[in-house]
């Protein structure tokens, strides 16, 4: 039976999910090639963990995300986190795990913050109508 590691990452408002399997060194978004995937800088942040971890591991694997809801960039943060949670799980090694905290904390935990909502009387969620009583 062939191997497969599937991870799930949220940031903001985008949902990723990678499935990890043993192939050629393909990597696909959404359906499209990271080498054309645009723009440039989510591709760029999409692609750090799989620099991290070399081409010994990456050529030796496929990678397929798909990423829903939230922005370009919200997608690639959560595409990038569940490529680097993948690679710890597929390759189980530590010292691959103690590389990616050390490079950016945020490879392998996700960040929790969300947009704050818009309350009533105001144009977003903290400006407020000033008042006026002269």
């Amino acid at each position: 039976m062939p191997k497969i590691v599937l991870t799930s990452t949220r940031r903001k408002m985008a949902r990723a999910r990678v499935i990890i399997r043993e192939g050629k060194g393909r990597v696909r978004i959404n359906g499209i090639p990271l080498e054309i995937y645009q723009p440039e800088l989510a591709r760029w942040k999409i692609m750090e963990p799989l620099l991290l971890a070399g081409e010994k591991i990456v050529n030796k694997i496929d990678i397929e995300a798909s990423a829903r809801g939230g922005g370009v960039m919200g997608q690639a943060s959560a595409i990038r986190t569940a490529i680097a949670r993948g690679l710890v799980l597929w390759t189980k090694s530590e010292e691959l795990r103690q590389l990616f905290l050390k490079y950016d904390r945020h490879l392998l935990v996700e960040d929790p913050r969300q947009t704050e909502p818009k309350k009533p009387r105001g144009r977003s969620a903290r400006a407020k109508r000033q008042k006026s009583y002269r």
